[in-house]
């Protein structure tokens, strides 16, 4: 396939690197600011999957540059950079062109539905933890479960769908079909929501905020509030009740990653902005939107942004 990676963090370098060295021509698209991280378009990966390297077929800040006709394009900005790189990616996608959000929270699938319309869009839940050791290098540290793609518009033949599936499969990075995908993404908005925002406070591992009856109790809290707002917003998760899921969530999704800390710790450690509009704070909206409350949501959302302002 010919596909073009959005984003070169520690997600779409990632990304990049397997489906390089697997046989697929990749562009890489990034800020121009970050272009000279990539020499000779080089990106490098170590860690659980083994250390890997490849140069990419070309990185570029300006899309239209490309000129080979584009299957696939992996979508890995951060939620707030959204918007724009889809409108920033236009001169590159044609009709048969489809666009796989990789990315964290809500309203990332939605904009691009919005922009590009539902039967271009394919939608993935990704839980595996990767992070930026280097300019150019990134450090897979976990794996929770496979990257489930799928269309939750059902418009796209489920064909294409798999053999974009297959294509990150054989790359060597664990993937499979999920017809079910929009509920198994809130499942991970679920826990990205309890644990990254959290994690980044408290400056500790998800380990730890379980571990300690105080944490549990707001993380138990965030839970339920996005329960609770879900179900106003019509919104259909895989859980009968919160119960169910915050039993699932210390027994089964805790565990495999009770030493990771959250990308949000590390956004501002370094003085970036962080994604909790996309995540605590994208509950807040959808509850004021039915006119009910999620304090919970909405306290850890605003000492988030605190923290974002303190360190600009």
């Amino acid at each position: 396939m010919n596909i073009a990676v959005v984003g070169l963090g520690a997600l779409g370098i990632a990304f990049a690197t397997f489906l390089k060295i697997s046989g697929n021509t990749v562009f890489g698209i990034t800020k121009e600011k970050y272009l000279k991280n990539f020499e000779k378009n080089t990106v490098r990966v170590k860690g659980i999957w083994g250390e890997h390297t490849a140069c990419l077929d070309g990185i570029y800040s300006d899309p239209s540059q490309i000129k080979e006709k584009i299957d696939l394009i992996i979508l890995t900005v951060k939620s707030y950079d959204t918007e724009k790189a889809l409108n920033q990616i236009k001169p590159i996608v044609r009709k048969e062109t489809l666009i796989l959000i990789a990315q964290n929270g809500y309203g990332n699938y939605e904009k691009a539905v919005e922009i590009f319309g539902k039967d271009k869009i394919l939608l993935s839940r990704v839980i595996f933890g990767s992070k930026v050791i280097d300019k150019n290098s990134v450090e897979i540290t976990v794996n929770a479960d496979d990257v489930r793609i799928g269309d939750p518009s059902k418009t796209v033949p489920e064909n294409k769908v798999i053999y974009v599936v297959e294509t990150i499969k054989k790359s060597g990075i664990p993937a499979s079909y999920a017809p079910d995908v929009y509920q198994i993404l809130w499942d991970k908005i679920l826990y990205n929501c309890a644990l990254n925002p959290l994690g980044a406070l408290l400056e500790c591992s998800y380990g730890k905020l379980a571990d300690n009856r105080h944490s549990r109790q707001i993380m138990e809290s965030i839970i339920n509030e996005i329960f609770k707002t879900a179900q106003a917003n019509s919104i259909k998760l895989r859980w009968k009740d919160p119960d169910e899921y915050i039993k699932h969530f210390y027994e089964n999704l805790i565990p495999p990653t009770k030493k990771h800390f959250p990308s949000m710790f590390y956004d501002l450690k370094s003085g970036k902005k962080t994604e909790i509009d996309a995540l605590n704070g994208a509950i807040v909206k959808l509850a004021q939107k039915k006119g009910i409350k999620a304090p919970t949501n909405e306290t850890i959302t605003l000492l988030i942004k605190f923290k974002e302002s303190k360190s600009v």
